[in-house]
Parts: C-alpha cells; structure tokens; sequence
C-alpha cells in the first residue's frame, strides 16, 4: 500500500507540525507533500529527507510570504499530484484537504480548523487586512468557501483535533468526523524537581498574530503591573512591545529547553485567544503549572476551571485581570495538573490514529 501524507506548509514548529511529527512515525515510509517548505525551520525529522512541494515554493520569498499567496492555494493544492497512492493522509488548517487522489482512495483528513481565514476567524481576518483587503476580500473570501466546501467532501473521513473543531467540521462542512487530541510530549513536559517552588512570573507562549489577542494579554499586565514573559514571534510584535511596561518582557521565539524552564518555573501560564485545540495549554499543565484562559474553544476541553485554573468568560482585560487575582489566591498540586493531561500523551494519539485508520481501510475493501 502507497500512502502520502500532506501538510498544509511547513515553515515553522507549531502546534500543527508536533500533530505532523507524530503521523510521521506512524507511516514512516510515506512521501510527503506540502504547499511550502522551509528545509531549516520545519520538522527535524524531515532533514534529508525528499518532501514534494507545490509551485508556491518557486515564487519569492514563499516561506515568509505564503498568506499573502492565499489566492493560489487551491489551485497549488489541486497541482499536488497524488493518483499514485492508495491511502491518503492530510494534516490541514487550510486548504490541502482537497488533493486530488485517484478513485478508490482512501483519504484521512485531521483537521486542525476549517480554513480560519474564510471561515470562524474570518472576521478578525476582514479587520485586519487594511482598506484595499476589506473591498476585496468578501467576494473572494465567498469563492474560497465554496471551494473549500467542496474538497471537504471529497474527504473519505475526518479527525478533529477537538470537540470544537468537530462542531465547526460539522457546521460549515456537514461532516461528523473523530475526536483525536494532539499530541503532548508528557515525556519532555515535566514538573521541575521536587521541592522547587514556583517563581513570581507569569507566561505567555504564543504565535503574535492578532487572533491570539495578545493585546489583551499586555493590557491586563499593565494594569496589575505584576511580571509577565511573553515567548513567542510574529507581526504583532512591533505593536505590542513598544506600549508594554517595564513588568512584560518579551523574549521572542526560544528553544525548546528554555522553554520547558520557563514552563516549569512560571506561577501560571496565560492564554487569551479562543484556540481550536491550543497545545501549549495542555504542556503547561504537564509541567504542573496552572492555567489562565479564554474559556471557549479547546481550552475547555483542557482546562478544568478552577481545579487546573481559571476559565475568564468576556475576551477582554478587566476579565483577564480578574481571572489573575483569582489565581493568585489558589493553591494547586503540581500532581493533580499533570496527571490531568495525561490522557493527552503521545502514545495514546498513536494508538488512537491507528485505530481510525484501520477501520476506514477496512470499509473501504469491504
């Protein structure tokens, strides 16, 4: 049996690419294929090994400019050729659940989100596209739906990575599809040693882009004015450091080892957008740190409101602030967190995708 898996680009190491780490084990010897790649920012496991990418790779500085390329996505998607293969696995947050793959294929999509862009963050995406992207954007942002509905259901079956993400599979595509969580690295995300107490600092872990609602984040801090680490890169940045106080340091992105140190010393860890899964959450409790979230979307399905931490219910400072006080007066076992999310673990993500597989293999040879 030939199998490919595809993943919608490969440019940085996020929440996406750990879910793709994991199906790469799982088939080992599957070729892979992808919108764009940048060979010395994505996947370690990847290195010298060949990955097919679309002609988006040929154009300028695609693996830094690919969202402004969103146009051509479905048409690069649609020039991955995958007719050679008899399984079909895609990891997508955009567009490339709508290979093409030849008739009697099975294909097995674990959806991160329908495609944010045009769908539930669509929004946030009109407001911040600038005057010329908001006269633009409705009309194509109406083509793309339609499109993306339609490869949706070329889709033999679907795997979201949460029960928010099956709601929206449900919604905007008429699928049922599988729960399967991402998987968490329980075996690097680990409590600090015995006896080691937390320290004052709060953390933010996070991609800076608008959706992610950093601004709230720093506006809450500077109001309490306690300490805050923010860990993370992108265009928000420039916006976000200058009107932040001396209390928030931004560290930009970090290696995985001062991260686990952060992780593991940080007296919470805070996270304000309304995530489809949100990963970072479940490693902070792996390390025994409490949470401070938006209580919508997948913190919901991770976090256990005041038991693993706070669930604040209004998007915005005041409710951050309140949430913060209310942490600040609550004890936790670094035991008790941990074990909450173990049910996340790596191996039980493995064993749960090889499930899925199986039986839609099975179906489709009866």
């Amino acid at each position: 049996m030939r199998v490919a898996l595809v993943h919608h680009w490969l440019v940085a190491q996020r929440g996406g690419e750990h879910v793709f780490n994991a199906l790469l084990e799982l088939f080992p010897q599957a070729d892979v294929f992808t919108l764009v790649r940048d060979a010395q920012a994505g996947p370690a496991s990847l290195q010298g090994r060949h990955v097919r990418t679309s002609f988006l790779q040929r154009l300028p500085r695609a693996t830094r400019w690919y969202p402004y390329f969103l146009p051509l996505f479905p048409r690069a998607t649609e020039s991955l050729d995958l007719s050679d293969y008899d399984l079909v696995v895609s990891s997508d947050a955009a567009t490339v659940k709508g290979v093409r793959t030849r008739r009697g294929a099975v294909h097995i999509c674990y959806c991160h989100t329908p495609m944010r862009y045009v769908w539930s963050g669509y929004e946030t995406y009109r407001r911040n596209t600038g005057a010329l992207g908001r006269v633009f954007l409705p009309a194509f942002a109406e083509r793309l739906r339609r499109w993306d509905f339609d490869a949706a259901q070329r889709v033999t079956h679907f795997v979201a990575n949460s029960q928010t993400v099956a709601e929206r599979i449900r919604r905007y595509y008429c699928r049922e599809s599988s729960v399967i969580y991402p998987p968490v690295d329980t075996d690097f995300f680990v409590p600090p040693p015995a006896g080691e107490s937390p320290a004052e600092f709060f953390l933010a872990v996070s991609q800076l882009v608008p959706y992610k609602r950093m601004d709230l984040v720093v506006e809450a801090f500077n109001r309490c004015g306690w300490p805050l680490i923010v860990i993370g890169e992108g265009p928000e940045r420039r916006r976000l450091e200058p009107s932040a106080k001396p209390n928030i340091r931004f560290l930009g992105s970090q290696p995985a080892e001062v991260l686990l140190r952060h992780m593991q010393s940080a007296r919470a860890f805070i996270f304000a957008g309304e995530e489809d899964f949100g990963i970072v959450m479940a490693e902070a409790l792996a390390c025994g740190t409490p949470v401070v979230a938006y209580g919508r979307g997948g913190a919901t399905e991770i976090v256990e409101d005041h038991h693993t931490g706070v669930l604040f219910k209004s998007q915005n400072a005041e409710s951050i602030f309140q949430a913060l006080e209310d942490i600040q007066s609550m004890q936790f076992s670094r035991a008790n967190l941990r074990t909450s999310v173990t049910r996340f673990a790596r191996r039980r993500f493995l064993q749960d995708f090889s499930e899925v597989t199986d039986r839609a293999l099975e179906r489709m040879t009866a």
